[in-house]
This record gives C-alpha cells, sequence and structure tokens, in this order.
C-alpha cells in the first residue's frame, strides 16, 4: 500500500470505528433541517398583523388614531421609539438571552421540564420573547403539543426576521388589558406620550402589566401595579441594570395614569388622512402640533363670540411658504357641535369667494401688460349685455388708480379688468392652480365669476396666495413628511406678484377691521378679505415670507347674517393668528425681484407722460411687458376763437382758430359726471358745416342690452329705457327704432318707448356728428 493511501484511508476509519456519535449527529441535525424545511413549506409563516392607523405631527407625536380591523388598539412602533430603558427592563425580565439563542433556549426548556416533572404541575415556563410572539401570532392553548408548535414557529421568526424586528413585533403585541395591545398604544392610552418619553418607572409598569393584563388594570388596581412595579426594580436594583439614583426615584414615582381617550387633535385633517392613506400604519404629516393647538384655541374662542350673531363656523388652513407644508388646518371650530354641523370639513367645503380671486385677476392683468398700479380705470355704471354689476357699498368713485380698486375692493373695474383679460384666460390660469370646480365647469362661467360668481375651496385660495408669497410659483401642498416638492408652475411673473404684494400690503383701506389702525398688534402681512352674495361666506387670507393663512367665516347651513363680512368676522381672527404663530416676524419683507422697474406716469392716466402732463409720479412696471402708449387724457382741439364750435382736420380754417387741450373723457365718464352733477370741460360742439362723418367715438347702447330677450306684460304698458354713452364733444343723439325716427335729446340723457307689438327690433342711437350704433333686442309678451 502506498504512503498516499495510508494518509486517505486513516481518517476514514477514525469516523467511522473511533467516533460514531459524530455522525449520528449529523444525521440527526440533517433530518431536523430536512423536516424543518418540509414544515416550513407546508405551513408557511404568516404575519398579517392590523394595526391602528396612526396620525402624527411632524415632531412625531401622535396627534390623532383610529381602531384596527378588529377593533384594537395596538399602534405600530417605530424603531426609534424603543425606549433604551423599556428595551434593557423587558430583556432582563423575559429573556436575558434573546439575542444569543435561535428562537428557542434549550436550557430553559431542559429546567422547566425537570423542575415540572418533579414538581408534577406547571412550576417554570421556558419561553423566550420569540416564542410569545409566536404564541400572540397563533393563540392557541398552553398543551405540550401547542409548545411544540410555538418552538417551530419561533425557528420560522428567526429564520425571516431579525432579533430586533422580532422584538419590535414583542413589543407591538404584548397585551395590556381590554383591547389595548403594543407598547406604543399603551403608552399613548395611559400615558399620553412617545414610547421613547417613558420614564424607568412608566417602563417598568409596563413591562409589568402584560403578565396579568386582566388583573392588573391601570386606573383601577394602582397600587396593586406599584407593588409590582417595585419588586421589580429591586430586581434591577440587584442586576446592577440601572444607576441606583435611577432605581430610587421611581421607586417614589406615584402611579397617577388611568385610561384616556386616543388623541383627538386636528379631527377633520386626521380623517382626510386616514381616508387618503388607507394602508399606512403610521401616516406622518407635516402638521405642526404647537401651532395646530393655537389656531384651535384662537378659533374656539372667537367663534363664542361671534355665535351671538348667529355666526356658528369657521375654518383655517396654515401653509408654510417655505416648504409649502400643512401646519395647521382646522376643518371647523368645534369638532363637537352637531347642533351646527360642526364635522364639516370647512376647508375641502365648496363657497363662494366674494372678491378673494380679484388680487389673482389684476397679476394676470400686469402680466399680459393690460395694467401697472398706477393706471387709471372707469369706476362708474356700466353694463354688459344685461350684467351691471356696481360696487359693495353702492357707490361709484369716477377714475381710480388700479392700486386703489384692488384695495378697496371695488367690483366695477374687476368686472372691467376681467372683461379686457377675456373670462377664458382667466379661467386657464385658475385650472393651473388646480382649482376643481374651473375644470368641472370653468367654460360656462361669465364675468360674475370674479365677484363671486363661481366656486372654491378654502384650500384652492390658500395655496393660491402662496404663489404670490413665492414669487408667482405655484407647487402642490406637501402633506407627508416624506413628500418632496412637485415640479413648481410659474403661475405669475415675479414682477406681478410682487406688485400685487405691495397693493395688498396697505393699511389706507376699508377692509382694515375696526379699531385696528392704531394697534400696534397689526401684524406686518399681505392680505385680502371677501364676503360672498347673501353675505354667507366672509373670508380673509393673508401671507407674509413665512406662511400663508386661509380663514373663513360663516354657517355650514348657508344661512346668510347681515352682519357677516371678511372685514369685521373673518380678518381679527387672521391677525390673531399672524400674531401667535409669527409675532413680529424675523424673515423680514419681499424684495424687488430683477424682473421689475420704476418709471415716470401721469397722475391723471397712470400711462407714460406726455409733453401736456403737469403732474407725475413714480410706478412699477414689467420692462418689455407693460403698455408704453403715452398719455391721452387731454386732447388737442382746434376751436373757433370764440371758443363755440370745434373743427376737424377736413373742415379747419387756415385763420381765425386756435389750438386748445381739452380733457379726453370715456363716455362712460362723462355719463356719470352727467348723472353726479360732476362739472367738467366739454368740447365745443363740431362745426356744423362740415359734411364729413366720423366712425371712431360712436355712441355706445348700454340700455338696452344687446341680443337680449326681454319679457313684458302688455296690459301694463311697460316701456323700455333707452340710453346711451356718448363722446365728450357730442352735446345731442338720434333715436330711431326700426329705422324710424324716435327722439332726440342730450348726450346721456335716459329716454322710454313702449314696444307695441312682439318680435325683433332695431334699436338705432346717432350722435350730432354723423356716427351711428346699431343694436337688435327680442320683444316677448308674456
Amino acid at each position: 500500500m502506498s504512503t498516499q493511501n495510508i494518509t486517505y484511508t486513516l481518517p476514514r476509519r477514525l469516523l467511522t470505528y473511533s467516533k460514531p456519535w459524530l455522525r449520528y449527529t449529523l444525521h440527526l441535525v440533517l433530518l431536523l433541517c430536512l423536516t424543518f424545511a418540509l414544515l416550513n413549506h407546508l405551513y408557511p409563516l404568516k404575519v398579517n398583523i392590523s394595526y391602528s392607523p396612526v396620525i402624527t405631527a411632524s415632531d412625531g407625536s401622535v396627534i390623532n388614531a383610529f381602531l384596527s380591523r378588529d377593533d384594537k388598539w395596538r399602534m405600530q412602533l417605530e424603531p426609534d421609539e424603543i425606549n433604551p430603558v423599556l428595551k434593557k427592563a423587558v430583556l432582563l425580565k423575559e429573556d436575558r438571552y434573546f439575542y444569543y439563542h435561535p428562537g428557542v433556549n434549550p436550557f430553559a426548556i431542559s429546567r422547566a421540564f425537570a423542575n415540572n416533572l418533579l414538581q408534577n404541575k406547571k412550576t417554570s415556563g421556558a419561553s423566550t420573547i420569540t416564542m410569545q410572539v409566536a404564541r400572540l401570532l397563533y393563540p392557541q392553548k398552553r398543551t405540550y403539543a401547542n409548545k411544540l408548535y410555538e418552538m417551530f414557529r419561533a425557528l420560522q421568526l428567526e429564520w425571516y426576521y431579525s432579533k430586533d424586528e422580532i422584538l419590535q413585533l414583542y413589543l407591538d403585541l404584548v397585551p395590556f388589558g381590554g383591547n389595548i395591545e403594543g407598547v406604543k398604544a399603551a403608552s399613548v392610552l395611559y400615558f399620553q406620550q412617545s414610547p421613547r418619553q417613558l420614564s424607568l418607572a412608566q417602563a417598568v409598569t409596563l413591562t409589568v402589566i402584560p403578565n396579568k393584563p386582566s388583573s392588573l388594570r391601570i386606573g383601577e388596581q394602582n397600587e396593586r401595579i406599584v407593588e409590582f412595579r417595585n419588586k421589580w426594580l429591586r430586581f434591577y436594583q440587584e442586576q446592577g441594570a440601572f444607576p441606583a439614583p435611577e432605581i430610587e426615584d421611581a421607586l417614589l414615582e406615584p402611579l397617577e395614569a388611568r385610561r384616556q381617550q386616543a388623541p383627538k387633535v386636528a379631527p377633520h385633517f386626521a380623517y382626510r388622512m386616514f381616508r387618503r392613506y388607507k394602508n399606512h400604519p403610521i401616516v406622518k404629516t407635516t402638521l405642526n402640533r404647537q401651532v395646530q393647538e393655537k389656531v384651535e384655541q384662537l378659533a374656539y374662542n372667537y367663534m363664542q363670540r361671534l355665535r351671538y350673531q348667529n355666526i356658528h363656523n369657521a375654518a383655517v388652513l396654515v401653509i408654510n411658504n417655505q416648504t409649502r407644508a400643512v401646519e395647521a388646518y382646522l376643518g371647523s371650530a368645534d369638532f363637537n357641535d352637531f347642533a351646527h354641523h360642526g364635522q364639516v370639513d370647512g376647508v375641502r367645503a365648496v363657497r363662494s369667494p366674494g372678491s378673494t380671486l380679484k388680487p389673482f385677476l389684476y397679476a394676470a392683468a400686469f402680466d399680459k401688460g393690460l395694467l401697472t398700479p398706477k393706471t387709471m380705470i372707469t369706476d362708474v355704471p356700466v353694463d354688459y349685455a344685461g350684467y351691471r354689476p356696481q360696487n359693495y357699498f353702492g357707490n361709484y368713485n369716477g377714475n381710480v388708480t388700479i392700486a386703489h380698486a384692488l384695495a378697496t375692493s371695488l367690483n366695477v373695474p374687476a368686472v372691467k379688468v376681467l372683461d379686457q383679460l377675456g373670462v377664458y384666460t382667466f379661467v386657464q390660469k385658475l385650472k393651473q392652480a388646480e382649482f376643481s370646480e374651473m375644470k368641472r365647469k370653468g367654460n360656462q362661467l361669465g364675468l360674475s365669476l370674479i365677484l363671486g360668481g363661481c366656486d372654491v375651496k378654502l384650500e384652492e385660495l390658500t395655496l393660491l396666495y402662496s404663489a404670490f408669497a413665492n414669487q408667482g410659483r405655484y407647487s402642490h401642498i406637501r402633506w407627508l413628511q416624506e413628500d418632496t416638492t412637485e415640479q413648481e408652475t410659474q403661475l405669475l411673473s415675479p414682477g406681478a406678484a410682487y406688485m400685487t404684494n405691495q397693493i395688498l400690503t396697505q393699511l389706507t383701506r376699508p377692509d382694515l377691521p375696526h379699531n385696528a389702525h392704531n394697534s400696534p398688534n397689526l401684524p406686518k402681512i399681505a392680505w385680502k378679505t371677501g364676503t360672498s352674495y347673501g353675505r354667507k361666506d366672509a373670508w380673509s387670507i393673508g401671507y407674509n415670507k413665512k406662511y400663508t393663512v386661509g380663514v373663513w367665516v360663516g354657517n355650514f347651513s348657508g344661512e346668510g347674517v347681515p352682519e357677516l363680512n371678511g372685514t369685521d368676522s373673518a380678518t381679527p381672527l387672521l391677525f390673531d393668528i399672524f400674531n401667535s404663530i409669527d409675532y413680529n416676524s424675523t424673515a423680514g419683507w419681499f424684495q424687488q425681484p430683477k424682473g421689475i422697474g420704476l418709471r415716470a406716469v401721469c397722475a391723471e392716466s397712470g400711462s407714460p407722460a406726455n409733453s401736456f402732463c403737469r403732474n407725475q409720479v413714480l410706478d412699477t412696471f414689467i420692462p418689455g411687458i407693460s403698455s408704453t402708449r403715452k398719455c391721452s387724457h387731454l386732447k388737442r382741439i382746434a376751436v373757433s376763437e370764440d371758443k363755440k364750435h370745434s373743427y376737424c382736420t377736413s373742415c379747419q380754417p387756415a385763420t381765425g382758430f386756435v389750438q386748445q387741450l381739452y380733457p379726453n373723457h370715456a363716455p362712460e365718464l362723462l355719463t356719470f359726471f352727467d348723472a353726479e352733477r360732476i362739472p367738467y370741460t366739454p368740447i365745443p360742439a363740431h362745426n356744423p358745416s362740415c359734411s364729413r362723418i366720423f366712425k371712431e367715438y360712436a355712441p355706445i347702447i348700454t340700455s338696452p342690452a344687446a341680443g337680449m330677450e326681454y319679457f313684458m306684460e302688455q296690459e301694463e304698458r311697460q316701456q323700455l329705457m333707452l340710453h346711451s354713452n356718448a363722446h365728450n364733444e357730442v352735446k345731442q343723439v338720434y333715436w330711431y327704432i326700426n329705422d324710424k325716427f324716435l327722439k332726440a335729446t342730450a348726450a346721456n340723457e335716459k329716454v322710454f318707448f313702449e314696444p307695441k307689438k312682439a318680435g325683433r327690433y332695431k334699436i338705432s342711437c346717432t350722435d350730432d356728428q354723423g356716427r351711428n350704433t346699431d343694436s337688435y333686442i327680442t320683444v316677448k309678451f308674456l
């Protein structure tokens, strides 16, 4: 036999003849592994735990929770919520070798089995934490057969999960009596705090209750619980598990806990998050608990004062402008006010916006180059095919600047600007801002939408105003901490946003609450109010660099209240909220962006100054966008030396005339001056010898409205009013019905006629310059 053969066969003989037990051991281990693999395939591990959905604030605290599908309070722990003190106490008490055994501790099993045999009764258990988790997942009667089943499931758990994950499962499932399971639920419902904040005494209390959850009920057997707790504290003291001073303090700590209701902070917000993220055991929101609680308290106290005016509901939304995160969400001032529908979510309710869309309209017009803040616009009665908007107080102001029109929330100028911009263009802008009702029926809206003739939500308006604080950039709300800011939309240019900000910051305006002018607590914010038709909705939305706050006040029942308005019903609460959450803000104010400039404009028109402009003011404008048309508030007219006649270029004589400047008023402004008896300088009548017919500046028929159907009572002999706006130089107009002469009247005078039969009527108005306008209406008799 060769040396190589001897070297090969010697170990084989040793294995075969000298150590047979090793072979049997290996065979046994292999058999056990094959058996486990087979059983694992036949009886796979299923861990399907129904957790209580938990809503947390930005600091991780629980603000609201809901029962699990099996009606348990079972809240899932996060790894960082496992208090080290609690962890050490649990391991020392339940399974000190947890990190060293494979799920089953053979030495503890042998000891327990021997003790039970010798004393013929169960005196010692051997369940590891892993085995306890298996029993909690698959509850069965305690028999020796079921103990083997627990061991098998424990091995499966160790195979699929890490030790820390198994420990977390144990802490999630351990019973605390009634329908409370898990350390987190117990900590929240008994101690009103996160598990990470538990003291040593509280942590040990939660380790002893699971041994006797039915007989150690917090709030009912607190004295007995303290006895068990202190017994284990002394055991930990003997083990040197915790510093002696901490043990002594824990022994003296009283237990005054009792079962509390789950937190109910921001209920509307919590229900919304619960429905939106149904399969999330923990919904980590951006809500700032301190801001939320301040808003809740302020709104509740404020509404106690308004209820005597029959005003019962309010809603508030607070958005962080830098992060777009929701920091406070108040669906109603009192969720439990069933008499006044307190469970309605006012943040999502569809309401009429009143005047709150006006800033966005003017900003859009700035971007189109139609206007600048100092541009003059007429605030006089106007008719748009039968639609006659009126200002809030029923008065008119003649010529006003755009800045004044927005700051004082005038209705007529807003409708005029919308008419210039175009309803379709404005609706498309609102669609970009995700206004849901605009997407549904924006094509059905008309000029009245700028005065509240549409439907919006508080969250839509608040987010829209947040774009003003972010240089015109719009992006969606962030609800969860994990949400990333989506792609932004440049709704407005930085210049248009800045000009609007400056206007909305003015304090010389009628929507400043009474007695607030001299208040030292007036916050530095830009804001806008709104009151819907019928005084059913009061709005006030404000912003600075840090926050945008939207406030709605009214009744969810839709009942209007004469005293309800944005100025005195919503703005005081808005100011209180800003003073509470961002008092004397250090964030600074909005700086003028690069894409904006300053220029001198005529104070009479707001247009770039002409040679005849004597009064000039500075105005902001957007270079390359804003109109550069020169001022034309005066018009140079050739008139006779006696100032009785004016001449056009066709009839102007070679001599005997002078050039003179006259006010170039719009026809509707002249009508307003006549109606209000406001004096103005008229242009002399045109040379009666001139035969030229002018087409420009033809009369504008304001009544009846063109293209309209009029239903009339024939027996009542009702009449229709005829009225037109004529140019400054016009002294007389001539009315025709179906090309038949009716009457000659002074310019801007009202005339009435009685239709004799139903049908289509042609209305014609010709001025003393030969300029004519036709309009068609239909008359029907009832």
